[in-house]
């Protein structure tokens, strides 16, 4: 794919052959109608998927607010059930029955009837309640409950362990915070070298940089929002960006990256900002 024809109806192939959207709505820290109103807006401005935790507790806010959009009259599309990516993680690594116990809590909690990725949340808990959590998410998934499986906030030896340990099914994502301010390049050349996607959270670095003076420079010279440019950064380097507003406008806006490239010189004046801003937390060197 041509790095301009990115848009929010672009998708990536995972690593087991299914589709999904190169642009997802993140939902962290919000709740109750504040969730609900984002997901809808998201739809209504043509984001087909929406990125979750249990962590969050807004599973039953972000589900209810895509079958609504589904039944309602703005689905202009009659997008159904399956044309739409539910992302949703699961909160500790305590083991093989609690995280099967976990998955199908999201599934109800959420009424979507499965889950089309989940993740494990971090690599807390230690070697053998990760593994025996990434057993679980195997059989969930041979069972129908989970489309894809994947890890968020994984380090290289997290990541490694678990390819070590011979799963029957690949990690198909690994999601990081990842953006020119924390470029993260050791996680994701070793996860673009092993076939994992890379879904690059906060990757608006919380506006902590928007006035940055290349961030300000570039975003004039493309004619964009400083949002956009980062959008835009993070998908030209074949991550999933899942960029987080509750602002109707911003929600539309930061979708809007079909009208320009970031040129290969300036993506490198990009990359150059690296400065490992950690806007949140990072468990990528727990044991």
């Amino acid at each position: 794919m041509a790095a301009s024809s990115y848009s929010l109806s672009s998708k990536v192939k995972l690593n087991n052959g299914i589709l999904m959207p190169r642009i997802h709505l993140g939902v962290y820290m919000t709740s109750g109608r504040e969730t609900t109103s984002a997901v809808l807006n998201a739809l209504q401005a043509g984001y087909v998927a929406v990125d979750s935790a249990e962590w969050y507790g807004n599973e039953k806010e972000v589900g209810t607010a895509i079958s609504q959009f589904l039944k309602s009259g703005e689905n202009a599309q009659r997008l159904k059930r399956e044309d739409l990516w539910f992302t949703t993680k699961l909160k500790s690594n305590n083991g093989y029955d609690a995280a099967r116990k976990a998955i199908k809590s999201s599934i109800q909690q959420s009424g979507l009837g499965y889950l089309d990725l989940y993740l494990l949340h971090s690599p807390y808990g230690g070697k053998a309640k990760r593994l025996e959590s990434w057993r679980a998410v195997e059989d969930a998934i041979d069972e129908g409950e989970i489309r894809a499986g994947g890890v968020s906030n994984f380090g290289v030896k997290h990541l490694q362990e678990l390819l070590d340990s011979s799963p029957r099914i690949l990690p198909a994502v690994n999601q990081i915070e990842v953006h020119p301010f924390n470029t993260r390049t050791d996680i994701t050349t070793f996860c673009q070298e092993q076939g994992i996607v890379v879904e690059a959270y906060a990757p608006l670095a919380r506006a902590l940089r928007k006035n940055h003076p290349k961030v300000v420079e570039l975003s004039k010279k493309y004619s964009c929002t400083w949002a956009q440019l980062l959008v835009r950064w993070s998908l030209q380097h074949g991550y999933v960006p899942l960029p987080k507003s509750v602002t109707k406008e911003r929600i539309a806006g930061n979708g809007q990256i079909e009208g320009f490239e970031i040129d290969g010189g300036d993506m490198k004046a990009l990359d150059q900002l690296d400065e490992y801003l950690v806007t949140d937390w990072d468990p990528t060197d727990a044991d």
